[in-house]
């Protein structure tokens, strides 16, 4: 899953979850061979962000956008209604139900999680990020950015390192803008702030492409970009800075997808996959890792829109 750790487990995950947009699905996909199963039918408008643990499946939903027909692409899509959501399901449990209620959701994208029993994603024309416990207790804004910053306060892809205290997210920017950002502070709002006013919030990359979904690995931050080629749609790697420090040019691990959304790792295995808008999941042997060498390979092709990607343990 996207959690810390998330594929360090010994048994190497033999599936993926993956979220289809439209009709929203919760789809399993076998890494070896790339059958593909349908286990939420009907997982709500835009599914965006999922994460599989202790036997349960969240995902969130950006909602169901106004369509302006006048305008191309994807700036023809408004999600600023507030009808996105957080969603469980349990194998064997009955059909999936909502873990918030109605209208606590804009645009629900990445969706992370501590291992030990909280969720964090990022809502994205909300301008925020938020946490919340596995049986949506506890509902917490965390970072909340002001409206006046449009776009460039959007909040996308998130992960979270619980043991040094640290959230990590992405600012996308305009649509192959060159003005993203990954940023940093901690997990918790200092003490006497507000999430509108934190002052421990660091600037760790700037100036990238369009940067999604994020999965961090130790001391090492991986992410994928969707934005202009050549820099984006990519698979990217880095070092995490020392604090007060500036990130150091990403490592290129991989290029050429279809807007690239979907991230999850594989560390016992040395393999990265990522999911696109072009319905590609790709698999990317990591570079010093034990699959180092390999070509990368093509697990499936759908045929339809993909958002988020996890393991699924």
């Amino acid at each position: 899953m996207t959690g810390p750790g998330a594929g360090g487990a010994a048994r190497t995950p033999k599936h993926l979850l993956a979220l289809q947009v439209a009709p929203g699905r919760v789809l399993r996909v076998d890494i070896t061979d790339g059958r593909v199963r349908t286990l939420v039918e009907d997982a709500g408008a835009a599914p965006d962000g999922v994460v599989a643990e202790a036997g349960a499946v969240y995902w969130t939903t950006m909602g169901a956008p106004e369509v302006d027909p006048r305008r191309a692409g994807e700036a023809g899509y408004d999600f600023s209604r507030r009808n996105g959501g957080v969603h469980v399901w349990r194998p064997g449990g009955g059909p999936p139900r909502d873990l918030l209620p109605a209208g606590a959701v804009t645009t629900g994208k990445q969706l992370t999680s501590d291992g030990a029993g909280t969720l964090y994603w990022c809502d994205r024309e909300g301008h925020r990020i938020s946490r919340a416990r596995t049986d949506g207790s506890g509902l917490t804004d965390l970072v909340v950015t002001p409206a006046e910053d449009g776009i460039m306060g959007e909040c996308v892809g998130i992960a979270v390192d619980p043991a040094r205290g640290h959230l990590y997210w992405t600012q996308k920017g305009p649509a192959k803008g060159g003005r993203g950002r990954i940023l940093r502070a901690g997990l918790d709002v200092p003490a006497g702030q507000r999430p509108e006013e934190r002052s421990d919030v660091e600037v760790l990359w700037s100036g990238l492409p369009e940067p999604i979904d994020l999965h961090l690995d130790g001391d090492t931050l991986y992410w994928t970009d969707r934005g202009a080629a050549p820099d984006g749609n990519t698979l990217n790697r880095a070092a995490l800075p020392g604090p007060g420090g500036v990130g150091a040019p990403p490592e290129v691990l991989a290029s050429g997808f279809a807007e690239a959304i979907g991230l999850a790792v594989d560390r016992a295995a040395g393999l990265a996959y990522v999911a696109d808008l072009g319905g590609h999941i790709r698999e990317v042997p990591l570079p010093g890792g034990p699959a180092a060498g390999r070509a990368p390979r093509e697990v499936a092709a759908l045929g339809t829109p993909l958002t988020g990607l996890c393991l699924l343990p």
